[in-house]
Formats: C-alpha cells, structure tokens, sequence
C-alpha cells in the first residue's frame, strides 16, 4: 500500500514538475501581455470630449499600425513633452484628462501592439523597438521641444521607459511600481522553476539602470503584491544617475495613481528635478 502511495505521489511530483513550467512557457505572453482594446465606440467618445487630442497612427518597421493620442497644452511655442508607457493591462487614452495635472508639458499616450486600437501581437523585441521608433518621430515634431522629452512607465511599461532612456537622450525618468526584471520577479514567485531559461521577455532594466545618467524618480506602493518594493529597490540602487525614491502609504499596485500626491510628485520633479513634500 505504502509503495503505491509512493509511486501515485512521485507521478504527481514529476507531473507538476514537467507541466507547470510547460504551462508557464506556453502562456506567457498571455499572462504578461494582458492586452486591454478599445471599442469603436470608446474611441468616437474619446474624440468627442478630448477635441483637443490629436489622434497618432505610426507604422512600425515591420508594417505593424501604432495608434495612441498627443495632447498639448494650449500654447504655440515648441513645449516639453512626457511619453506615458502603461502597466501589463492598461488602455493609455485614459489619462488624456491627466495632461492638465502636468501644466505646460504635453502627454504622448501610444498603446501598445494589440492594445487601444494599435494592431499586431505584442512583445518585448517588438515593444521596445516600437518606442524608439516612437520617440524619434515625435522629437522632429515642430511642436515638441526634443531637448525636453521625459519618459515615464508604470509596472511593465517601467522596462519600456528604461529601455528609452539608455538609449536616448531624455530629460527626466518617472518609474511607477518598476520591476528589476521580469526574470528576477518571476523567479521570486517560482523558485523552484527554471524562468531564465522559459522566459522569452526577460525586460531586464537592471542591466541597463548603471550606464543611465539621467535623473529617475520611483514611485512605489506601501502594498504593492504584484511587483514587491524590494524588486524595485534593487533598480533604484543600481541606477546611475540622481534618484529620488517615493513611497506613498497605504496604496497598491492597483491605486497608487489615485494618491493625492501622485501627479503632484511627477510634476515637480519634471520641472525642477526634486520632489517637493
């Protein structure tokens, strides 16, 4: 009795040891890309009460079409720019209301592949290559101030932003709940998994964060169980350039942009650097 016992629970053992990582593998794309549309009907609403958005459609290298919305502040000189990069599930045309919070620097909200109504298949090749293509476009506007563009990226976007910036010259970095890297977060939840070798989107911003000179800003949350502060704590003592490092209380992943000092926080650091208490 006892040996059967044994072999049933030595088969489960060598099941969930083969088929949790195949799992993984087979889904991943799906767990960390978990893309949020926009109906034709949101859009129509969009353009409706956000008259003065621009609406953005770019084609990719590889054909792809990018759609996503500009909003400036209402002045005719060239202004400063922020480049808004969203979280694992996020549709960015909803902070279009958010450009008023940041006074006389524009917002360029640009969905990723599969997201909004930006087209293809998202990935990590694909994603990065995307924002520089981006990036390079909306610095040769006339309208823009390419001195003065800033990035900023909230949870999977934060790799994105990162990314931009070791390999542009941007002003300022706003990093919202950011991640090492994926690699490292995942393998903190499964230990017992062999994630550098399953995982084909590693966003790996640590090995980036050194050679960065500009000045990054990290925002966290006190309850953050999605991306623990620690994995962000990691990046921001690796990064190279001045660093402030805020932790607003009693928020998550989740909430954290609903915190009173959220906008607040970002606007004076783009403006001067610092965070005013």
């Amino acid at each position: 009795m006892w040996t059967q016992r044994a072999l049933r629970a030595a088969k489960m053992a060598a099941a969930t040891a083969v088929g949790l990582p195949l799992w993984m593998y087979l889904r991943q794309e799906r767990l960390l890309f978990e893309r949020s549309t926009l109906s034709t009907e949101d859009a129509a609403r969009i353009r409706s009460e956000h008259g003065h958005a621009e609406e953005l459609r770019f084609t990719a290298r590889d054909g792809t079409r990018l759609h996503g919305w500009l909003v400036r502040p209402r002045v005719g000189a060239p202004c400063p720019l922020l480049i808004y990069y969203g979280g694992n599930n996020e549709e960015v045309s909803s902070y279009i209301a958010q450009q008023q919070a940041l006074g006389g620097c524009a917002l360029l909200l640009m969905n990723y592949r599969g997201y909004g109504l930006s087209l293809g298949r998202p990935s990590e090749a694909a994603l990065l290559d995307d924002a520089l293509l981006i990036h390079d476009a909306v610095a040769a506007r006339g309208d823009v101030d390419a001195w003065r563009i800033s990035v900023m990226g909230r949870s999977l976007g934060s790799g994105v932003a990162v990314h931009v910036a070791a390999r542009r010259s941007v002003g300022h970095v706003v990093l919202v709940t950011p991640y090492d890297s994926i690699v490292h977060l995942a393998q903190r939840r499964y230990p017992y998994v062999p994630v550098r070798t399953l995982l084909k989107h590693p966003f790996d911003s640590l090995s980036r964060a050194a050679a960065i000179r500009q000045p990054a800003l990290f925002i966290t949350a006190t309850n953050d169980e999605v991306i623990p502060a620690l994995h962000s704590r990691i990046l921001h003592d690796a990064w190279g350039g001045p660093k402030t490092w805020l932790q607003l209380p009693g928020t998550d992943h989740a909430n954290i942009a609903d915190h009173a000092r959220y906008w607040p926080a970002i606007t004076s650091f783009l403006g001067t650097g610092a965070v005013r208490d």
